[in-house]
């Protein structure tokens, strides 16, 4: 099976991988920190700020794909500290409509760049 490469200037990179890469009929979106693609800057602020910096880069990924939030089929919430959740869980909730995505959120000791949260997703295109 071929793999397509997803880019798009609108969402920050930071190493070696492909922003999303579509397979067969489903977009993988590798997980993005909440960096501002304007600065290539963290965002340093609270975890709500820092899950739509997530999410806007995202869906300017899946956006790139011809896509967009009702095609998403799975996501994956990193978290730092697992008292952000509640509020991590009322930005999530905003971004999609029902039924929504399945979800994984797991606590980790530590993201790159040193943010809170990072997301991933899985698309069906």
């Amino acid at each position: 099976m071929s793999r397509q490469a997803i880019t798009t200037p609108e969402a920050v990179i930071v190493g070696p991988y492909s922003q999303g890469i579509r397979a067969g009929e489903f977009i993988y979106l590798s997980g993005q920190t909440p960096l501002d693609p304007a600065t290539g800057r963290l965002l340093e602020d609270r975890v709500e700020a820092q899950t739509e910096q997530c999410f806007r880069n995202l869906f300017k990924v899946l956006e790139a794909a011809g896509l967009g939030p009702d095609q998403v089929v799975k996501v994956n919430v990193f978290l730092t500290d697992m008292r952000d959740f509640p509020a991590m869980n009322e930005v999530y909730a905003r971004q999609f409509n029902q039924p929504f995505p399945a979800r994984t959120t797991i606590g980790v000791a530590s993201l790159p760049l040193g943010a809170r949260i990072e997301i991933e997703m899985v698309a069906r295109g």
